[in-house]
């Protein structure tokens, strides 16, 4: 909002609404009736603070109600309200007090209300990092599904991705992992020797020798490769000729759907592609671009829809 005065009027049916920054949010005692006309009367009866946009108000007896208000063009320290809107009465508010929320970020309040259950017709009152507080409203939080291939464990990609949803500007998102465990897809064959894409893949217990193809070996073995395409490239350059091979790139095994997907391929090397749904980043990927990738799944193509 920065600054900008909320229009209220529609904000009520809207999913997955976070005031942001939540400075914005008001957390007020209160003893009058919890329904809507009283607690229209007793707001407009009221001035605010010149940043205030929600009102939380609570009582004794443990009820919470959320308005929000559309204020007076004014630069004085408190104004007046111009309208009203009631989002969340008590029956459809929940109260989750948890430290470990960043009340300023969406998809960890978003994570939060999955956490206690709260519908996509409630509202969460989270009282969360430094006992800040704030609301989602309605959350029904985008879900993300993350390809990767393990060992190791936990996979970086999952890992990288959480990273950027901690801070990133990005409507909420949950993630969804789903592993292509490298152990199963070696089981598939039985040959007299595994060739793997290096040692830090953590693949050293196989049911055969394991070698490793970043270690370039200086004998060819009758192995069987266990690798993507790029492996495979890397093969016929060290020993001019293709190998048996088991594949294990996340973007050949993918079947086909409608979920957000993220994965990675070793084909990339400077920038992500996306088809549909689904956003491939390069091996090795930074945090810059997967925020940019998940910016034009999740914001840029909303737009067009």
């Amino acid at each position: 909002m920065n600054g900008a005065i909320l229009q209220v009027g529609d904000l009520k049916q809207r999913q997955n609404f976070v005031p942001l920054p939540y400075r914005c949010v008001s957390f007020q005692p209160y003893d009058g009736a919890m329904d809507a006309e009283a607690i229209e009367h007793y707001i407009h009866s009221r001035e605010v603070y010149r940043r205030t946009d929600i009102i939380i108000l609570h009582n004794n007896r443990q009820e919470y109600a959320v308005v929000a208000v559309q204020r007076a063009r004014s630069e004085t320290l408190f104004t007046a309200v111009e309208k009203v809107e009631v989002l969340a009465l008590p029956d459809d508010c929940v109260f989750i007090d948890d430290p470990e929320t960043d009340p300023g970020n969406r998809s960890a309040l978003g994570k939060t209300a999955l956490e206690y259950h709260v519908s996509s017709q409630q509202t969460a009152i989270v009282v969360g990092a430094f006992d800040h507080v704030n609301i989602i409203h309605h959350p029904n939080p985008f879900v993300l599904r993350v390809i990767e291939v393990i060992p190791p464990e936990p996979p970086k990609l999952y890992h990288v991705v959480e990273q950027v949803l901690s801070y990133a500007d990005l409507p909420p998102i949950a993630l969804e992992l789903e592993t292509i465990d490298l152990r199963n897809l070696a089981g598939t064959v039985t040959p007299e020797a595994y060739l793997v894409p290096c040692r830090s893949g953590g693949l050293n217990d196989l049911s055969a020798p394991v070698y490793f193809l970043d270690e370039r070996p200086k004998q060819r073995q009758n192995w069987t490769l266990l690798g993507c395409e790029r492996s495979l490239q890397f093969h016929r350059h060290y020993y001019g000729d293709e190998p048996p091979r088991v594949e294990m790139c996340p973007r050949k095994l993918l079947k086909s759907d409608k979920k957000a997907t993220i994965l990675k391929c070793c084909l990339l090397e400077y920038d992500f592609e996306q088809e549909g749904n689904t956003v491939t980043v390069p091996w090795g990927t930074d945090l810059a671009m997967i925020e940019k990738a998940l910016r034009q799944l999740f914001v840029e193509n909303l737009r067009h829809v």
